[in-house]
């Protein structure tokens, strides 16, 4: 005979262990990114009394959720049967109150224009790690059913 009642609490603590697995998943594979973006972004040679050597360097982050106002996003991680947990991770902003630090320029490095040739740091870092976080976020839940 099979004991309902167990199978029940069981089957009720998947999406919890899964959330959390997921969750943690997430915040690793999302540092480090950051961290490849960080390592692959331009710093300012010159001095430049409008713009902070590093500030296009530390613009770049994540976070749960949406991005700050005028931020460059390169994707949102979004789990389809978990609603409202994805991580957005972005560069720059549109920040009067930064001054020199704000690195409203993000795309323009990007991307370039047309008197600077393109720098690419996001796209490139994001499109190289892509799979191999799918593949890590599905192993975590996999895993995380498995060891109910």
């Amino acid at each position: 005979m099979v004991n309902s009642s167990g199978l029940k609490l069981k089957l009720s603590a998947i999406p919890v262990k899964v959330l959390e697995a997921v969750k943690s998943q997430m915040e690793a594979y999302a540092n480090q990114i950051v961290g490849e973006m960080r390592m692959l972004a331009p710093v300012l040679a010159e001095p430049d009394p409008r713009r902070t050597p590093g500030a296009l360097r530390n613009s770049i982050g994540w976070t749960w959720g949406k991005a700050p106002k005028g931020a460059m996003t390169i994707a949102e991680v979004k789990g389809n049967k978990i609603e409202g947990l994805f991580i957005t991770i972005y560069a720059g902003t549109r920040s009067k109150s930064l001054g020199g630090n704000d690195a409203y320029y993000a795309r323009w490095v990007e991307f370039g224009t047309k008197g600077a040739p393109a720098q690419p740091f996001f796209n490139v870092t994001w499109r190289a790690n892509r799979n191999r976080v799918r593949q890590g976020i599905n192993r975590a839940m996999k895993k995380a059913v498995q060891s109910i």
